[in-house]
């Protein structure tokens, strides 16, 4: 009788332990279900980048083909250039969330205002259109 006992026992803490365990499993098929917390598997990192694009437009309203758009980050000094595409539109990626940048463009003897990206600015796809206008002189 006390085998016995002894033998059920043993099975109900193996029943509830293989219960609670199957719990702590992720299941990426369940939505929410954010990871295992019993073997100290963390979340992914928020993605801390984003990117800018936009257009390029001459005074006329008229998208630009071949205009560069240069793109400094006001922390590193970094300057990336692109060349706007047949419609007009540049594109920069892999921005970091945490600096600030400054963007213009300049095209034969035309440039835009120089216009910033902050770290206050929270879109993940922000998007900026650029005027040409005449260089000014002096």
């Amino acid at each position: 009788m006390k085998a016995q006992t002894i033998i059920t026992f043993i099975l109900s803490c193996l029943l509830v332990a293989s219960s609670a365990f199957a719990q702590g499993h992720a299941n990426p098929q369940v939505p929410g279900n954010k990871g295992d917390k019993w073997f100290g598997k963390k979340d992914k990192k928020p993605d801390k980048t984003r990117s800018l694009t936009g257009f390029v437009r001459d005074p006329a309203n008229h998208n630009v083909e071949g205009a560069v758009v240069r793109l400094k980050d006001l922390k590193t000094l970094e300057v990336r250039s692109f060349i706007t595409l047949d419609d007009g539109s540049f594109r920069f990626h892999g921005l970091s969330t945490e600096n600030d940048y400054e963007i213009q463009a300049t095209h034969d003897n035309m440039e835009s205002k120089t216009r910033r990206l902050t770290v206050y600015d929270s879109r993940k796809k922000a998007n900026m259109n650029l005027k040409l206008k005449p260089k000014s002189k002096g």
